[in-house]
């Protein structure tokens, strides 16, 4: 792939690209912020590579900072879910990676399926500024929503009827806390992208998708996942 020196500029305006990672999804990053890993780094690398300059990894614990991050100015890319909400401010690839997102209950709930639980009086636990948080918050019509900085605290804190969360994620606090299942069917896919900013040229928005379509279609992105150990994520279709 023949990158422009428009392109370049365009998407690197300081001679290095920033890419705003967030450690909070432990399905895309891993790590820490001065050694982060996972697929997101390594596909931030991958870009900055195509691109012929340096990366600069800009690291976040949650989606709502990664976001703020690249639409003030501080990062150049960010890994984001593609959703409605984000969209009038940040041009999305096509996704890169799928993920699903679960709800836990205590043992002893009545709630058994994702249909469940738009009822009132439940009340639903979330990350604020999550992807879930915001499918959530558009399409939930009677339950109530609860954010925190993460959706099992609040869940645990307020004694809450409902958690949200990112399946493994999910699986591992139930593992972990007595009295808590993880209800299987998921209530959301979560389509993971690149995105930018809506004011880059058409050309470098372009860019990014075909790499994107070109590290799904290699297996790079699917080695990569191998590489974190998370087999919980799935390559996304080519668009």
């Amino acid at each position: 792939m023949i990158v422009s020196a428009d392109v370049r500029q365009d998407l690197a305006r300081g001679g290095v690209l920033r890419a705003s990672i967030n450690l909070g999804n432990p399905v895309l990053a891993q790590g820490t912020p001065d050694a982060p890993s996972g697929v997101t780094v390594d596909i931030a690398r991958e870009i900055g590579a195509r691109l012929g300059v340096p990366v600069e990894i800009v690291c976040f614990d949650a989606a709502r900072k990664s976001f703020e991050a690249l639409t003030s100015g501080r990062a150049d890319i960010c890994f984001l879910a593609v959703e409605p909400a984000r969209e009038a401010e940040v041009a999305f690839t096509a996704p890169y990676a799928v993920i699903e997102a679960v709800y836990a209950v205590p043992v002893d709930s009545p709630i058994a399926s994702p249909h469940d639980v738009d009822r009132p009086g439940v009340r639903v636990g979330v990350k604020q500024g999550s992807a879930y948080d915001l499918f959530l918050s558009r399409t939930l019509r009677h339950a109530e929503i609860v954010r925190g900085e993460e959706g099992v605290e609040a869940f645990r804190v307020h004694g809450l009827e409902v958690a949200a969360g990112i399946r493994q994620p999910m699986r591992d606090y139930a593992a972990a806390a007595a009295g808590i299942r993880v209800i299987d069917e998921a209530f959301m896919q979560i389509r993971q992208a690149v995105g930018t900013t809506r004011d880059r040229l058409p050309q470098t928005v372009r860019f990014l998708h075909d790499l994107v379509e070109e590290l799904k279609g290699s297996g790079f992105v699917a080695q990569a996942l191998r590489r974190s150990g998370r087999l919980d994520a799935a390559v996304a279709p080519a668009a």
